[in-house]
This record gives structure tokens, sequence and C-alpha cells, in this order.
């Protein structure tokens, strides 16, 4: 079997507005220790993020524990919005989860966003079969995976863990059939 823990990023600092280096706050940093902990009696063997510097940021405190070296994973990347700044993220966000192919002239679709981690999901689970994972993320990515399994996990389930941060949920897989998802609200 294959364990996967998805670690949904730590808070950001939401002053910067470049979603790639966007880093973590002060707060954010400090959480890092709550994924260490929880993480440190899992015998992970393979840690893995998206490219953005908040889900890196994230694992690393763990990796760098653990002596484990971060592998890049572009298609863990979260979903991009469009090229500027959504104020009314809400509004947005309910017109994402009640059609998955809404998407602003510039950004994604949930249909495209999950398409690509679930690509780059079943690419890790061929690669390390049998091993358990951690892997750097992101809140809608995260929650498309979650959806893929199982789409009951919609709006109201987002909405939940908006601002869940850190947040992990357990996969546990065998060969590439998920048998089980463990949301774990609190760390």
């Amino acid at each position: 079997m294959t364990k996967v823990y998805f670690v949904r990023h730590a808070e950001p600092n939401y002053n910067n507005r470049d979603d790639m280096q966007r880093e973590l706050s002060a707060k954010g940093m400090a959480d890092r220790e709550l994924v260490t902990q929880f993480l440190s009696d899992k015998n992970i063997e393979i840690v893995l993020s998206s490219p953005y510097k908040r889900a890196i940021d994230t694992v690393a405190h763990f990796a760098d524990n653990k002596g484990l070296n971060i592998e890049i994973v572009d298609d863990f990347r979260e979903r991009k919005v469009d090229s500027i700044w959504i104020e009314d993220f809400t509004s947005f966000s309910k017109a994402q989860w009640a059609d998955f192919d809404y998407k602003l002239s510039d950004g994604e679709s949930l249909n495209e966003v999950q398409s690509r981690n679930i690509y780059a999901l079943k690419k890790v689970l061929e690669k390390y079969k049998d091993k358990n994972i951690a892997i750097g993320s992101h809140g809608t990515a995260l929650s498309t995976i979650i959806n893929y399994y199982d789409n009951s996990f919609g709006y109201e389930g987002f909405e939940k863990i908006r601002t869940v941060m850190p947040w992990i949920v357990e996969f546990t897989f065998q060969n590439d059939k998920c048998i089980s998802i463990n949301i774990l609200i609190y760390i």
C-alpha cells in the first residue's frame, strides 16, 4: 500500500500577490512545526511539492529534519485564477465549483486543475509504489483531488477548509486505486 499525505501550505503572506513566490507569514513559518510533528512518525520516505514557495516552505522543515530532499512536481501547482488579483474570491469559487469548466480569461478551470493534479499523482503512485509520501500542496488543488475520488466533496467541503492552513489529507492507495481518504482538519 502507498500512503500519500497531501499537506496544504501554512498561512501565506497575502500582501505578496506573486502566486509563485508568495512566502509564508510569521504564523505560517511557526505552523510548519505542526506539520513536522504530525509527519514525524509516519515513516515518510519521499517528499514532493508544488513549485510554489509557500508549499515548499511548509514541508521543508520536515524534510530538513529527516534529511530528505524535496522533489518539485510542477503539475501539483495551485490553480491559476487569472493574471490579476481577484477581490471577490467567494463568488469566483462558487462559480467554479458550480461549473468545473468555468474560468476567467487567463485562468484555469477546476477540470483543468484536477486533470493536471491527478495525472501527476498517478505518475507518483507508479514511481513510488508502496512508499509513504508527503506532498506540499494547495487548498483548491487538493480539494479537486479529493473530489476526483469522492465527488460528494464540493464547494461546501472546500469552504470548510478555505482558511485551514496547514491542512493534511491522508490517502491510502492499493496500486493506483484509492481505498481511503482521511481528511484531517486539524493537525
